[in-house]
């Protein structure tokens, strides 16, 4: 009878590791590879993309995208020390230093500072005008996220239902354009109306009728100084209004034209005056 041969005890196998190793290398080596397809971009193709999102994101605020430049291309991860800006050596720069100039260190804040400083100043201005003039309830100004809005009421500039600016309205547009004369900005007079419908030979509608007047104070201000590529004209009928169209009062206070000095950030949305087929340079305010 033969003997049963033992069951020999199975060897521990001691270079396992070596799998899961490889597999971790293989890992690796394949997210460095996706990294690396990432940071290369086509530029004007990432610019003509973020501009086209934030216009349509942002109602026509598109934000300036900047990308650091390198011999291969431009990169979205950024190496070394992390700063506020990214810096090219030759623009801005000490060709010599890759520091950023004192200038050039916070151009957007110190732009929006003193933009904010010259709209401030213009209000306050026109604030002392109507107050010396005792009209400062219905020559009003606000600030808003699109600028200095200077809203006259119609009883200062026109007869009811007409078009045609008065001798006193002529005073006061020459005041206001000799403030705003000064100030860059582009500036778009807007005019208003209340819900009463109107229908003459002139003015069939509202529409008709804002459109006129706020034409009519474009022409006073280009001829009391401001030059006519930072003018633009609008009307809104009945269908912008302000306050209630239910009372007098109300119907007073949506009978206005206003004059909405654009902060700068707004020149990307307004007609340029450049060539034909030219490409326009973003505004510093972002």
């Amino acid at each position: 009878m033969s003997r049963k041969r033992e069951h020999e005890p199975e060897k521990e196998n001691g270079e396992r590791w070596l799998l899961t190793y490889s597999d971790l290398i293989t890992l690796l080596m394949i997210f460095f590879v996706v990294l690396y397809s990432m940071s290369k971009v086509d530029a004007q193709k990432f610019a003509a993309v973020a501009e086209s999102l934030s216009k349509a994101l942002g109602g026509g605020t598109p934000a300036k995208i900047e990308l650091a430049a390198s011999p291969v291309g431009p990169s979205l991860f950024n190496t070394g020390t992390p700063s506020s800006k990214t810096t090219v050596p030759g623009k801005g720069t000490d060709p010599n230093n890759t520091s950023p100039t004192s200038s050039d260190a916070t151009p957007n804040a110190v732009t929006v500072a003193t933009e904010k400083t010259s709209i401030d100043a213009i209000k306050a201005k026109i604030d002392k005008f109507a107050a010396d003039n005792g009209i400062q309830l219905t020559l009003i100004t606000t600030v808003e996220e699109r600028g200095l809005v200077v809203s006259i009421q119609e009883t200062l500039l026109f007869e009811s239902g007409s078009a045609d600016i008065t001798t006193r309205a002529r005073d006061i547009l020459e005041k206001v354009s000799t403030v705003l004369a000064a100030a860059p900005n582009q500036i778009k007079v807007e005019g208003h109306t209340d819900n009463i419908p109107i229908n003459t030979a002139k003015f069939p509608s509202n529409w008709e009728l804002s459109v006129l007047r706020s034409i009519n104070v474009v022409h006073i201000l280009q001829h009391d100084g401001i030059t006519p590529d930072r003018l633009s004209a609008a009307g809104y009928g009945e269908f912008r209004p302000v306050s209630s169209n239910d009372t007098e009062a109300g119907r007073g206070k949506n009978r206005r034209i206003d004059l909405l000095i654009l902060r700068t950030k707004y020149d990307l949305t307004e007609p340029s005056n450049q060539a034909p087929g030219t490409v326009p340079v973003a505004p510093a305010i972002r």
